[in-house]
């Protein structure tokens, strides 16, 4: 006589609903902490939670080493040409600063966008990486990964981002256990199935820290001429291999992403300090104002003056 095992529904059924279940007490954690639109700072250094009654066409800005996730709502994701879409059932991860574009899909006020995001330094991966015994295999440094991925959520991550959000109601533990629920949250990327492409950001002279060395060069001298043999040198690297790696990670040149980063901080000034395009223009690098207006519409869709009307009067996120 055989006897056949059946795959356990109810089990994989109760997972389903407790992960539901998770996802609405998020959903309700953050709503109290952030009754009202915009990205929060909260108490916890790092992390900071977001609302948006309203669908969003594009965000644009300068991503931290970040792991974020949904709690209710869309949301798409470009890097140069590379996009990525996910939900409340997903989790989106940047390993670098880039330079990203985002959408905000499906909001409304009676169910507005929610969002989790915890900024990491590639040093706490590290140390993780030694504590957990996860050294990266030869193959974590051949060619550097997209800077960028998205995942499905595992139970036990979203359990970690649960009780750390759940901090925010207790002020007085936070001192003591946020910095568990954090490393607990990074650990389980780690161990994800993605958790090679943290290693590979986090192990000490490979050439994904070296790209992250060259695009904190790029940051410290995005107003000059860009001399891509002294960024090279910088990082150690030649010229063919830096190009070649940059890409890699970021999904464009290194004078694609120097562009993004003038135009993203002309934009800035121009809406905090009122000053003219050409001064912006003049201040970032940009010796001519009609290149920057032709690039800047590329960017933004707008001429800059219509652009900080638009933003000023809409009061929606740069």
């Amino acid at each position: 006589m055989s006897i056949s095992v059946l795959p356990n529904r109810q089990g994989a059924d109760d997972d389903a609903l407790q992960a539901v279940l998770r996802r609405a007490e998020l959903a309700a954690c953050i709503e109290r902490q952030v009754p009202e639109d915009g990205l929060h700072a909260t108490a916890i250094p790092g992390m900071y939670l977001a609302r948006s009654s309203q669908e969003i066409r594009a965000i644009h800005n300068v991503c931290e080493p970040s792991l974020c996730l949904i709690a209710q709502g869309r949301k798409r994701v470009w890097l140069g040409d590379e996009l990525a879409e996910y939900d409340t059932r997903h989790h989106f991860c940047a390993l670098q600063q880039l330079p990203l574009t985002g959408q905000v899909l499906g909001a409304a006020p009676d169910a507005p966008y929610l969002s989790f995001r915890l900024n990491f330094d590639p040093r706490e991966i590290a140390s993780l990486m030694i504590d957990a015994g996860r050294l990266p295999s030869p193959q974590d440094d051949e060619d550097c990964a997209l800077g960028v991925f998205t995942g499905v959520t595992p139970t036990p991550l979203l359990d970690a981002v649960l009780r750390l959000v759940r901090l925010l109601e207790t002020p007085q533990d936070i001192p003591a256990l946020a910095p568990l629920a954090i490393r607990e949250i990074l650990y389980r990327l780690l161990t994800s199935e993605n958790g090679w492409r943290l290693a590979q950001m986090a192990t000490p002279d490979s050439r994904s820290q070296r790209v992250a060395r060259a695009i904190a060069w790029l940051h410290e001298h995005y107003r000059e001429p860009l001399r891509i043999e002294d960024m090279a040198r910088s990082v150690h690297m030649s010229i063919s291999s830096l190009h070649h790696q940059f890409k890699a990670v970021t999904a464009m040149s290194p004078l694609q992403y120097q562009k993004r980063l003038r135009l993203q901080a002309a934009r800035r000034m121009m809406l905090a300090e009122g000053v003219s395009a050409a001064t912006a223009a003049h201040r970032v690098g940009y010796e001519s104002p009609s290149q920057f207006s032709r690039e800047y519409v590329r960017l933004f869709g707008r001429p800059p003056a219509h652009d900080i009307r638009y933003l000023r009067q809409t009061g929606l996120p740069t």
